[in-house]
């Protein structure tokens, strides 16, 4: 089976942010999915750098994406540029939170 970015990125749909409630792809957590053959590396962010979730959110996303794709070597990168704002959240939870464009 061909891994493909589509289908790391549904699979990481199941990961969500306890404190929040939803998954870290509509939060916009997800920065980059990077496939080579077997190997997997995910950039993902956090809402703030101060965020007690950092270890659980990081190893959620690993163990999903393990579980997934049984065999894969699966690396999980927490970058922190550009920070995350809501802008990065999916259109229906900006709108759920009361996020609107200005402008």
């Amino acid at each position: 089976m061909k891994i493909t970015s589509d289908m790391v990125t549904s699979c990481l749909e199941s990961v969500i942010d306890p404190e929040i409630g939803v998954s870290v792809v509509d939060l916009g957590l997800i920065y980059d999915v990077r496939i080579d053959g077997e190997r997997i590396s995910v950039d993902m962010t956090l809402t703030s750098s101060g965020c007690p979730m950092a270890g659980l959110l990081a190893g959620s996303v690993e163990q999903a994406l393990r579980e997934a794709f049984d065999g894969a070597e699966v690396e999980v990168n927490v970058v922190w540029d550009p920070p995350w704002t809501p802008e990065r959240m999916s259109p229906e939870l900006r709108e759920r939170f009361g996020f609107r464009r200005c402008g």
